[in-house]
């Protein structure tokens, strides 16, 4: 209970000042297509060398967080994630700001995201030293198994058909292969210059989902514009709660997928979203609602990116391992004050320690209340006509994709990506499951080469990728997940054919 000698500090002046213009700045940066949590903390860096490592800490923390919520934003209204954690997102909430429920989509979003986000700091704060030790456990035989279940995600992100869900997936995973093996250091796909670093993530989700629309928005011509403006619905917070207190399955499978995989190192909650969209699914009786506009599918997706955030500091701040890259930007604010994160950290500066976890949970408050305040105003965007918000958006995709890493490639790698998902798109092709396996190619590939490395230095492949509980225990979920999703699918298809029957 040592945090609560330290709660006080985060309200004084100074602190609770920096702790407001982090978590407004955040929300802004993170509905910026492009500006993912990771690059919006490395830009605040430079103003935190004259603070104290307390305030510092505060600014950087209340960025993270609120950018991952502040994601949501674009995703909703724009169906651009502003961050790979917002993939997921996309798939109802902009389904609903098409039916002109953008107000309450981003209400439940910033709700959801609140309660996902203050569950996740409280098991940083409680359970840290255990937590430690579960995240210390896993090595590349275990990741690239999580890698695999990610794999068994892809094929039920597609709605409307399994096998293209898949075929998008081993578009995704080749595109992955696209630039230099980290490993081995292998040439492999590069037809252009621009691809000699391989597929930025960045750009490449800006592309997929962005420019399909702005070419659809272009072909639809200024004729329509009257035509295709929203009407957006208003609605009241207090029902926005209420329908999130009725989706309480929805909550806690993605608060719970969240806090899982936050805490593993080197996975981060690119999936987190994903995965906790695919589970809730699974487990929902109405689970052909899912990609339609239905609200369970975005507070699960919400609530677990903001799960992840807490606990993928706990490597960090117990081990001095830093759990996703944007540990690693904070692990670099540590060390500009001199202070080495690790088991000596609560011990040597637990007021630098507390008090930047403590400012992690009411940021997450904070965050709540002014997205709530700019979700109805921030909603009115459906309203502009269909001309002006393609050029808005193409302006934004080639801003946001050029600022990832100041490349021209990068932008005509989205726009190449952009226009090849718009032909997909017509076939009946997905865009999520493409950008999963774009995702989990390299985790999957660089784990397996690292563990095969390991292998045969020790007791071969055989031992060390199917021995071990923790092994056991991943291939029997990724087996379970298979058999679900197939049989899911074969019950889907029976129930169809009974009503074409009926009928």
């Amino acid at each position: 209970m040592e945090f609560i000698f330290y709660f006080g500090d985060v309200f004084t002046p100074i602190n609770f000042g920096l702790l407001l213009i982090g978590t407004i700045g955040g929300l802004i940066l993170g509905a910026t297509p492009g500006l993912s949590p990771t690059m919006a903390v490395a830009l605040l860096i430079p103003f935190t060398f004259q603070l104290q490592a307390t305030q510092g800490l505060i600014l950087l923390g209340a960025a993270y967080t609120s950018t991952v919520a502040g994601g949501a934003v674009s995703a909703i209204l724009l169906k651009i994630p502003g961050a790979p954690a917002n993939i997921a997102t996309t798939l109802d909430g902009h389904a609903m700001a098409q039916k002109g429920e953008g107000a309450k989509a981003l209400q439940l979003s910033f709700l959801s995201s609140a309660v996902g986000g203050v569950f996740g700091v409280l098991l940083l704060i409680f359970l840290t030293p255990l937590l430690a030790k579960w995240a210390l456990a896993f090595g590349p035989s275990h990741l690239f198994w999580l890698a695999i279940l990610g794999v068994t995600v892809i094929g039920s992100l597609d709605g409307n058909s399994v096998v293209k869900g898949l075929l998008s997936g081993c578009i995704g995973l080749w595109l992955a292969t696209i630039g230099f093996d980290d490993i081995m250091g292998a040439q492999r796909f590069i037809f252009h210059d621009s691809l000699g670093g391989g597929i930025n993530i960045i750009a490449a989700l800006i592309g997929l989902f962005a420019i399909p629309q702005v070419i659809t928005m272009f072909a639809r011509g200024r004729r329509n514009d009257v035509a295709d403006v929203i009407e957006v619905q208003k609605h009241p917070i207090k029902d926005a709660v209420a329908l999130m207190m009725k989706s309480k399955r929805a909550l806690g499978i993605g608060t719970m997928t969240g806090s899982i995989i936050g805490l593993i190192p080197g996975v981060g909650g690119q999936i987190a979203g994903l995965v906790a969209y695919d589970q809730s699914k699974k487990f929902s009786p109405d689970r052909e609602k899912f990609g339609t506009g239905h609200p369970e599918g975005l507070i699960a997706a919400e609530s677990a990116n903001n799960a992840m955030v807490g606990p993928s500091l706990v490597p960090l701040l117990t081990l001095s391992i830093p759990g996703s890259p944007t540990a690693a930007v904070l692990l670099g604010g540590l060390l500009i004050h001199g202070i080495f994160p690790g088991s000596d950290l609560f011990d040597n500066h637990p007021d630098v320690a507390w008090t930047f976890i403590n400012s992690m949970l009411i940021g997450q408050v904070l965050m709540c209340i002014f997205g709530l305040y700019v979700a109805g105003l921030a909603a009115r965007i459906a309203t502009v006509p269909q001309s002006v918000m393609a050029a808005v958006v193409l302006g934004l995709a080639v801003f946001g994709s050029y600022s990832v890493q100041s490349s021209m490639g990068d932008v005509y790698v989205m726009a190449s990506l952009g226009v090849m998902m718009y032909f997909l798109e017509r076939f009946g092709f997905s865009a999520a499951p493409l950008v999963l396996g774009l995702i989990l190619g390299p985790i999957a590939e660089s784990n397996f080469i690292q563990g095969s490395m390991i292998a045969n230095a020790t007791e071969g492949l055989g031992p060390y990728f199917f021995g071990g509980g923790l092994n056991i225990l991943l291939i029997a979920v990724v087996i379970a997940s298979i058999i679900y999703s197939a049989w899911m699918e074969l019950r889907s298809r029976r129930y169809t054919s009974k009503e074409e029957i009926m009928q």
